[in-house]
């Protein structure tokens, strides 16, 4: 069951409602896009490139960094903040057009760094950035708050080379405070739309990441999951999304739900822009004890796209996760086409290959995330320092209470009451529900189900089609498999699979842990026989 399965119920259509974001532009912000805008460049000259065009043209001398930055920023003002209102993005980084500047000038002078060199990436605004923007989760309670240090990730991504373009919305502290919460919304960004249909919902707490690749505002994204968060935005938004094995990626820097679920991964609109960007992403971090646990080392690479192989599929066996089927005839129609595409590829499809205990660790899960919220949210607050403008989740709770009319206008807390009223990670309750959740996920689940029909991975529809926006009930999803790979840790890629009334969907390929390169291959092949991804016109929103 979906995380945000347990936590909502059914949704109707919304009403009229007030979509936009607050007047939180920082200094120096609106004149940096403005300036953008104005520059004599063709907006739509990037639509759909990816990280290899895009250095293929800086190597020629026909675009430079600069020159990116510049022409995204521009994307964003005309469509994230006017036009089609996309509202995608919290914050523009004030220092990406000269840190675009100081990349050509070392490109001139000693070459690359490598394929991210100069790139525009965006991350979620639950990544610490230690620079002119804030770290807030979304939340009004965080206001003003700038880490002392880069998270892991961006320390990582600035190596690489990549240009931090800015911060992106999301569903306020990654979904986890209501149970009646709409997806996209915080309360110091806005809504989020979907920019296919932008009555629609973008999906997921990485909704501003999968929203801003998926219309062109970036190269590539950041985004985080506990369970979904990167897969369904990227399914809702028809991009490509890695929800990585947990510890390939580190948490450390990242404002946490759960550290037994939590991963950063990539967002990107293919395959291979995503196996880049997870290069990048991941190595071994002395403040997470969960990348260098005993085994995982030797089962990293640096360099995924060596796993891009147009004729993965041939030979590959993969079981059908029948269980998550049948919410939308529609989207069971898609993954009838997909799996008819893959037995053309040479593929053998071993159908069904359920997981036996499918749906017997719910309740066990939210368990899980309540006690662990507590305890991994009050250690980040307490790590800001003295000048951090909560420092507990208790305090946050009472911000709420205090500024209703800003953080709660159409739904509550509820859910942080639930984690507040949780002892720590030393009571039994918790101890045994933790234990139930890696045995069901794991060894009798996942494990279990590929181990019996010999599979390289497991198939199944990542969501359905996105809903309309709706503040006053809250999200409707109809359906989702993110679950089992979310709660044993293991990897989970999705990728597009065609439309439901022009509504994107995609098909999650997930398998045991550090599988990784098998999971890139079998859905690179994929993505280049069927070219299912779309990009949405904006130009006709506005």
């Amino acid at each position: 069951m979906h995380r945000r399965n347990f936590i909502k119920q059914g949704a109707l259509v919304a009403g009229v409602v007030t979509l936009g974001r607050p007047s939180l532009l920082r200094d120096g912000e609106s004149s940096l896009l403005a300036a953008a805008s104005q520059a004599d460049v063709d907006l739509f000259a990037l639509e759909e490139a990816t990280i290899a065009d895009l250095q293929t043209r800086m190597s020629a001398g026909q675009l430079s960094a600069r020159d990116l930055a510049q022409q995204y920023l521009a994307r964003i003002e005309q469509f994230d903040r006017r036009g089609a209102a996309i509202n995608s993005i919290i914050e523009i980084n004030p220092d990406a057009v000269e840190i675009a500047e100081a990349l050509d000038r070392e490109r001139k002078a000693r070459g690359t760094r490598g394929p991210l060199h100069g790139i525009p990436v965006l991350v979620k605004d639950n990544i610490d950035t230690a620079d002119r923007m804030m770290t807030t989760a979304g939340s009004l309670a965080l206001v003003g708050s700038r880490p002392s240090r880069d998270a892991f990730v961006v320390d990582r991504l600035r190596a690489a080379g990549a240009v931090i373009l800015g911060k992106t919305n999301l569903s306020e502290w990654a979904n986890f405070r209501s149970t009646h919460s709409t997806s996209g919304w915080s309360g110091r960004g806005g809504q989020t739309r979907n920019p296919y249909a932008v009555e629609r919902n973008p999906c997921g707490s990485s909704s501003g990441s999968g929203a801003a690749v998926a219309a062109n505002f970036c190269a590539a994204a950041v985004g985080t999951e506990t369970d979904g968060s990167i897969v369904c935005p990227s399914s809702a938004n028809g991009i490509v999304g890695i929800k990585p094995t947990l510890g390939l990626v580190s948490r450390s820097g990242i404002i946490p739900i759960a550290h037994s679920q939590d991963t950063a991964g990539p967002m990107a609109r293919t395959v291979a822009d995503a196996a880049i960007l997870l290069g990048a992403l991941q190595g071994l971090d002395p403040r997470d004890a969960a990348t260098t646990a005993q085994g995982t080392n030797s089962r990293r690479t640096l360099d995924y796209t060596r796993f891009l192989d147009a004729d993965g599929l041939r030979g590959a066996r993969l079981g059908v996760a029948r269980k998550f089927f049948g919410f939308n005839d529609k989207v069971d129609g898609l993954m009838k086409e997909a799996i008819d595409v893959m037995k053309r590829l040479g593929a053998v499809i071993v159908d069904p290959a359920d997981m036996p205990t499918a749906g017997k660790f719910d309740d066990s899960e939210f368990e899980v995330l309540l006690y662990e919220f507590k305890t991994d949210l009050n250690r980040y607050l307490a790590g800001l320092g003295a000048k951090a403008p909560v420092r507990s989740l208790k305090e946050v709770i009472e911000f709420n209470e205090r500024n209703r009319d800003r953080e709660m206008p159409y739904f509550g807390q509820e859910i942080f009451h639930k984690a507040e009223a949780k002892g720590p990670l030393t009571e039994r309750a918790y101890r045994l529900a933790l234990r139930k959740n890696q045995r069901l996920s794991q060894l009798e689940g996942i494990d279990a189900v590929m181990r019996r029909h010999r599979l390289d991975a497991l198939i199944a529809p990542t969501g359905g089609p996105a809903w309309t926006i709706d503040l006053v009930n809250g999200d409707h999803f109809s359906g989702s498999s993110s679950t089992p790979a979310a709660v044993a840790g293991y990897p989970n890629i999705s990728v597009p699979a065609g439309e439901v009334f022009g509504l994107p969907v995609g098909i999650s390929f997930f398998g045991r842990a550090y599988t990784e390169p098998t999971l890139i291959k079998l859905t690179y092949a994929f993505e280049q026989a069927t070219k299912y991804r779309r990009a949405p016109n904006l130009a006709d929103k506005t």
